[in-house]
């Protein structure tokens, strides 16, 4: 599809089986890239790390808590230490929780946002400085359909707030430093083929499929194919933009 050989990829959340994470990592390692799998999840990172190597593909794993500075200083240093290059984040490590405003603590809140906003944030920060020395980076930043549209799939008030702020700043950050090489764009997944949607009972599955005109959730190649192709140098003029991937759901 597109060259990434020898450049260095980070993919924040890609050590679960159960979302689009592995599948974005796994589908730059076949494009050539050499694959940092970045997650909490210590055995899920050896999974993932060595699914691509299985593959014929390169892979290190790094234990990260990203809402953490220090740890994603770690990251980053760790990362610069062994391969001299960050060229691509994709900022993919999320949460979502299932609750009415109503029934919202403000813990809650906390929790979403320090994962999905604070997190995403940091790891572009410390990524940002050898993407600027290197005059080069691609930033591919994880929303959702519900940070769009107001919820609708998955997750409360919160998640949807959380998803909408990732693509205010995206944009902001854009304006900022597209002009030394580097690009920000995001994703606005929709209804995806995961644990979770399989987890759906068949009664609320069938609504939400009712409001897609294509009729069925999309697969995280699907996601992972268009992440890919932000990360690419075939989309060095497209930054500050969003693209959904949602099988016609929400249309702009």
């Amino acid at each position: 599809m597109f060259e990434f050989q020898d450049q260095v990829v980070i993919v924040t959340g890609s050590g679960s089986p159960k979302g689009i994470g592995r599948t974005i990592a796994r589908t730059f390692a076949k494009q050539g890239a050499t694959v940092i799998i970045a997650d909490m999840n210590e055995e899920g990172i050896k999974d993932t790390v060595a699914v691509i190597e299985g593959e014929g593909g390169k892979a290190m794993g790094i234990t990260v808590n990203v809402t953490s500075p220090e740890s994603v200083q770690q990251m980053v240093d760790t990362v610069m230490e062994k391969y001299g290059r960050i060229d691509v984040l994709v900022n993919n490590a999320g949460i979502s929780q299932k609750v009415t405003v109503e029934d919202m603590k403000l813990e809650d809140m906390r929790r979403i946002f320090e994962v999905n906003m604070f997190g995403l944030f940091l790891c572009t920060q410390a990524c940002m400085k050898p993407m600027r020395a290197a005059k080069y980076g691609r930033i591919v930043n994880l929303s959702s359909v519900s940070g769009k549209r107001g919820g609708g799939v998955f997750g409360g008030a919160h998640y949807s707030a959380s998803k909408a702020a990732v693509l205010a700043f995206s944009k902001n950050l854009s304006r900022e430093i597209s002009a030394e090489g580097i690009t920000i764009n995001s994703v606005c997944p929709g209804l995806i083929n995961t644990e979770i949607w399989k987890s759906l009972p068949k009664e609320d599955a069938d609504k939400v499929i009712d409001g897609i005109p294509m009729g069925r959730p999309g697969e995280t190649q699907e996601v992972a194919n268009a992440i890919v192709f932000l990360a690419s140098k075939e989309a060095s003029y497209i930054t500050g933009e969003e693209i959904d991937i949602n099988g016609g759901s929400h249309m702009d």
